[in-house]
């Protein structure tokens, strides 16, 4: 019977709402999901570009070693937010960051246009 009085008037407005939880009022928000990216990509390359302004001379791996550092802090802080195990969280993020930059450094070498 509740099924049925659910669903008499939209079907598939009580499907996606009660099953799917989507609804009119929680619908995605593309231009706030843009604008909540890319502040938090400035804000993220601001550890890096004050590296590189302050440590001219061995710019790459000061910024690669402020990176990681960064890296840990912020994969600890989201993981404390979240209500995770900080340690495993900031571990986690500065590893796959470490080996993302080792790649993109070994590509650049290969092509010669590492640092």
């Amino acid at each position: 019977m509740f099924a049925t009085a659910l669903t008499a008037k939209d079907a598939l407005d009580a499907h996606a709402r009660d099953e799917l939880g989507l609804s009119g009022v929680l619908s995605a928000r593309p231009v706030q999901a843009a604008l909540a990216s890319a502040a938090s990509f400035a804000v993220g390359a601001v550890l890096p570009l004050a590296t590189a302004i302050l440590a001219p001379s061995a710019a790459s791996p000061a910024i690669a070693g402020a990176s990681l550092v960064s890296l840990f802090a912020l994969g600890a802080l989201s993981a404390k937010i979240g209500g995770a195990p900080a340690a495993y969280a900031a571990v986690r993020v500065t590893f796959w960051g470490a080996l993302a930059m080792a790649l993109t450094a070994g590509v650049g070498w290969i092509f010669g246009v590492a640092a």
